[in-house]
């Protein structure tokens, strides 16, 4: 049977990958898709290097539009990454009739609806099962796995850079500009590290997640963000004291009047599997009304991890190439006309458990001023844990949790308990989640 067609955009980390992984199991993955899928064209700016990786077995360029534009070629491979240029390849890739696998996940969350409506149009495939946690199978597992699932929620340590920060500071003691001056030292966070430590990466991915889980369109604008920049060795080592493990999760969840978007560090019970998951690793947690909590771990980054997601995404092309467009799983797992309108909740409105840590001066009534103004906001208290000043001190710490109340009544709280003249600087929130399934 006449060989599938690729054209890759981009032979670095991850096109090196997916160059290897393909010659190395051409005969695997051919019995698999049932037809040879061969790389025939390459696009990168340093042609002398595409030239030395391939042998010069095919064709390089440094022009990516041209390789877009090849009558000859099936599917292109866009791994060039960012929002310009990546998006009028795909684009224009697209309109010549051409399927696309990515691992844009920027792309998609900022633009994936009309580059999904431009494919749906043109009768293409637009795969992206390597945008989101690098070779663990999410997208598919969501999508198809568990179609017969109403989608309750989705929770995933889904930024390798952060859990490594994370996991250094809670084992070594360190500070965080220390933990991340290490991750920088080893590979693990780029020179520019912005991104991944604001949870902006981690956000692109629990977009395209959750619109996946609840057929909504990808709105990566309405997503709350914050990263783990302001986190202190101080508070990881308190919530562990409390039984808690301190992760930047991405947090997705269906509720009556809308849905739950949004990343920040969250406190998980220790007991918890996704609690102990460490290092560079992901994993995700996805609870289906009939199945339950189901959890996806495994490498969510590099060379040869991502590059499986990308040749699967290439099998599974190849597989639907001649397939009528209207019986091929659609792009964002529902059908385009079926997609929901339901909003996306302000962070105001999202229901959680609360962390909070106070520096007070250490003198009587103090608590009791603190939990009448929580009280009066209708909160809670589920556990206290009260820091002794040291000798000499005159300042002790509080830590509280909370039981589940709305993010406005924490707020206003806040702003109360830092009106107090007791209260010295500001009170620090960690939103808790228990992900008992």
């Amino acid at each position: 049977m006449k060989p599938i067609n690729v054209g890759l955009l981009g032979i670095g980390t991850v096109g090196g990958g997916t160059w290897t992984v393909l010659t190395r199991n051409q005969e695997e993955i051919t019995r698999r898709a049932g037809r040879p899928i061969q790389i025939t064209a390459v696009a990168d700016r340093d042609t002398e290097r595409a030239t030395s990786l391939t042998g010069g077995s095919v064709k390089v360029t440094g022009d990516a539009f041209e390789v877009v534009r090849d009558p000859s070629i099936d599917i292109v491979v866009e791994l060039i990454g960012g929002y310009t240029v990546a998006k009028q390849l795909v684009l224009e890739a697209i309109a010549n009739g051409k399927h696309v696998v990515t691992a844009n996940k920027a792309l998609l969350a900022v633009h994936g609806q009309e580059i999904f409506a431009a494919a749906q149009a043109k009768g293409v495939m637009v795969a992206f099962e390597a945008a989101v946690a690098g070779g663990i199978p999410i997208i598919k597992a969501v999508r198809e796995g568990l179609t017969a699932n109403r989608i309750d929620w989705i929770a995933g340590i889904i930024n390798g850079t952060t859990n490594y920060i994370l996991s250094e500071m809670r084992d070594k003691g360190l500070t965080f500009a220390d933990a991340l001056a290490d991750a920088q030292r080893l590979g693990y966070a780029e020179a520019d590290p912005t991104f991944d430590i604001e949870g902006v990466d981690a956000a692109h991915k629990i977009t395209l997640l959750s619109a996946l889980a609840f057929g909504i369109p990808v709105q990566f604008d309405r997503a709350h963000i914050e990263g783990i920049t302001k986190l202190t060795a101080e508070d990881i080592r308190y919530a562990e004291e409390l039984g808690y493990r301190i992760k930047l999760l991405g947090i997705t969840k269906r509720k009556a009047d809308g849905f739950e978007l949004r990343v920040h560090p969250t406190l998980i019970p220790s007991k918890r599997l996704i609690a102990n998951v460490e290092g560079v690793m992901n994993a995700v947690v996805v609870k289906g009304d009939a199945v339950g909590a189901t959890l996806y771990y495994g490498r969510g980054a590099g060379a040869e991890p991502t590059a499986s997601a990308v040749i699967a995404d290439l099998v599974d092309v190849t597989r639907l190439h001649t397939a009528d467009p209207e019986h091929r799983v659609p792009h964002l797992a529902f059908r385009a006309d079926q997609l929901s309108d339901t909003p996306i909740l302000p962070i105001s409105e999202v229901e959680s458990a609360y962390y909070l840590r106070l520096r007070v001066q250490d003198r009587p009534g103090v608590l009791a001023d603190i939990t009448r103004i929580l009280a009066d906001q209708g909160i809670s208290i589920d556990a206290m844990l009260q820091k002794e000043p040291s000798e000499g001190e005159q300042q002790a710490n509080i830590i509280m949790l909370t039981h589940v109340t709305r993010e406005k009544q924490v707020d206003a709280a806040i702003v109360r308990i830092e009106g107090l003249d007791s209260t010295v600087g500001a009170v620090t929130r960690l939103r808790l989640e228990e992900l008992n399934g």
